[in-house]
């Protein structure tokens, strides 16, 4: 069975499928590994080193998905200036994608992969259960980005984190509020307390509180409890119009005191919830610092502007773009990983077995045989051809 790793071609994206390391456990366990040329540059991977880990190197991605039975990538396939083609006219009918494909915000691309015969595979739709813990891509770009974040938030502001104790005086330590408690916020809250700064932490799942608390932040909650505010997956779901009104508020009223804004909060298939408003960073100290983690769905804050820093009423706010890519080497580490514990559930005898009964294969399904697998992906691309 051959795997094909290809080089990404998305904007900023630094990251590659597989690292050398989990190339040799695969070559070991009987597969044949393909590695497109420079794959691994932009994270710091020789193709020599992909090579003395058992890898074949080659020259172009045409040539490499056509000998492919597996296709792994980071981001999902586009157009390939290079090649002049589409990556998904390039796979082979009957080759298994794996990629972070964000099913339900690219219509296009599913209906695409149908059409073209490809066995989809989206590592984003990766159940919350105990036996795909080791397969949980979106966990492990989280906290990396949660870190990033947290350092962003660092150099950013005109302050010192830590309290400081100089010829000159000593300096309080910088105030800040981590909204959304899920693994990238509490990263950020992790590195930001490391690095010395007094830490609050919003969530609308009072079940985080104890984990905000260990990591010596402080829970900002409202009186009472907010109902619904988390599916039966533990993720946050989307908050009606008097919940998110009672998070908004109750933001409010902290963020005035703080130096500095995490923000985090994210529900899964939705735009990011708006949670800070015009109005909250009016009310915030000049030069303060929002980073807004969640630009890439729209931002939680109103002001964000994806991929830009704007400096409104005298507030700085960073809408970053693939934070785990900025840190390429360890988020490439942590992708190769669980792509390839996915990949090894998804084989039986060093040959493809797709079981479609499975819990973990089932959910991250989207395209096999020609048909949409994913029912709710199903669903919004009938719905758009109506």
């Amino acid at each position: 069975m051959k795997i094909a790793v290809s080089k990404e071609i998305a904007p900023r994206e630094r990251r590659v499928a597989l690292v050398p390391d989990t190339v040799a456990r695969l070559v070991q366990a009987g597969m044949e590994v393909l590695v497109q040329e420079g794959a691994g540059n932009e994270a710091l991977i020789s193709d020599q080193a992909y090579q003395a880990a058992g890898a074949t190197v080659v020259p172009g991605a045409a040539s490499l998905y056509d000998a492919a039975d597996v296709v792994l990538k980071v981001r999902l396939p586009s157009h390939n200036e290079t090649e002049g083609r589409h990556e998904v006219d390039m796979i082979g009918e009957g080759t298994v994608l794996i990629a972070l494909l964000q099913p339900l915000s690219n219509l296009d691309l599913v209906a695409r992969l149908a059409t073209g015969g490809v066995t989809a595979f989206s590592m984003d739709a990766m159940p919350r259960i105990a036996r795909a813990q080791s397969m949980d891509v979106l966990s492990s770009m989280a906290s990396i980005a949660g870190y990033k974040a947290a350092l962003i938030a660092a150099s950013s502001l005109g302050k010192v984190f830590p309290m400081m104790i100089t010829a000159a005086g000593t300096f309080a330590p910088a105030k800040g509020l981590v909204i959304g408690a899920g693994v990238a916020g509490l990263q950020a809250i992790a590195t930001a307390r490391r690095l010395g700064a007094v830490i609050f932490g919003f969530d609308v799942r009072p079940a985080v509180k104890e984990q905000v608390q260990s990591l010596g932040a402080t829970f900002v909650e409202a009186e009472g409890t907010i109902v619904g505010a988390e599916d039966a997956s533990g993720y946050a779901r989307e908050q009606s119009e008097d919940a998110q009104r009672t998070s908004r508020d109750l933001i409010h009223r902290h963020i005035q005191d703080m130096d500095f804004v995490i923000s985090t909060a994210a529900v899964p298939g939705a735009p990011a919830p708006k949670l800070i408003t015009k109005e909250m960073v009016m009310d915030m100290r000049l030069g303060s610092v929002i980073v807004d983690v969640a630009a890439e769905t729209g931002g939680n804050c109103e002001l964000t502007r994806p991929g830009e820093e704007v400096v409104e009423h005298g507030v700085s706010i960073l809408g970053p773009l693939d934070l785990a890519s900025a840190l390429p080497t360890h988020a490439s580490r942590a992708f190769s990983r669980n792509v390839s514990s996915f990949l090894l559930h998804l084989v039986k005898d060093g040959q493809l077995s797709l079981d479609f009964e499975d819990e973990i294969t089932k959910s991250c399904a989207v395209t096999h045989a020609g048909e949409i697998v994913h029912e709710r992906a199903r669903q919004m691309v009938e719905a758009d051809t109506r």
